[in-house]
């Protein structure tokens, strides 16, 4: 295989790993809001529960948390790697940014994406720090399941959230992932091959619907608690 033939399948096989790792975080995205939409009933008891049933699976649950992150660690550093090369390639930047037209358009989202992708890690690296290692049952965060004692996490996030500066930064984040979204879903489609002419349309748009679904989805929660819930 010639060097253009190699490089050429290294870009390809790029962007598939990009695509697939991206939809994998989707999934576990959707499926995550739907845990923590359980904050949203205040007395915590349907929250806890949850959290609880997730510290059951013991080892199981370390093991999805390493799969989890080697997940996002191939997602960001090929999505960084391949905007090096990019660089590399066009070392003068653009002196002004137009839509490139056709199937995949220029916008603040796209231009984006590592950017916004690089804060969102860094936020999930804090946001599992404060609820996997803040403050247990030792400390006095405990709640009651029937004759069973619990971790009151329910009462760590909402004392987090009722912070000002964390209620803004976890409000941002909420933000920059929705626009992340926005563009990587219908992204992820198109380098699977699954855009065609009469699908572009129809993908694109789902897209921003699921982009801002869930986006919306996590800044009502951080909202919800900041305004109204109590302990």
């Amino acid at each position: 295989m010639s060097y253009p033939q190699v490089k050429s399948f290294t870009t390809v096989f790029k962007k598939l790993l990009i695509a697939l790792s991206g939809l994998g975080l989707v999934g576990f995205v959707v499926v995550h809001l739907l845990g923590n939409l359980t904050l949203l009933r205040s007395d915590g008891a349907a929250f806890n529960a949850y959290a609880a049933k997730l510290e059951s699976f013991g080892p199981l649950l370390a093991v999805a948390e390493i799969g989890l992150l080697a997940i996002f660690l191939i997602h960001i550093v090929t999505v960084l790697t391949t905007k090096k090369r990019n660089l590399d390639a066009r070392p003068v930047a653009y002196r002004q940014w137009r839509s490139k037209g056709g199937d995949t358009p220029s916008n603040l989202s796209s231009r984006n994406m590592a950017v916004s992708g690089s804060l969102i890690l860094l936020f999930l690296g804090i946001h599992i720090w404060q609820f996997r290692f803040g403050p247990g049952m030792s400390q006095g965060y405990i709640a009651t399941q029937g004759q069973e004692q619990i971790r009151d996490l329910y009462r760590l996030v909402v004392e987090t959230l009722k912070n000002p500066v964390m209620f803004l930064f976890y409000s941002v984040v909420m933000i920059l992932l929705g626009l992340h979204l926005r563009h990587g879903i219908w992204s992820a489609l198109q380098s699977l091959g699954m855009t065609r002419s009469r699908t572009t349309t129809p993908l694109r748009l789902l897209g921003a619907i699921l982009g801002v679904l869930l986006g919306v989805g996590f800044l009502i929660i951080p909202a919800w608690i900041y305004f109204g819930a109590s302990i």
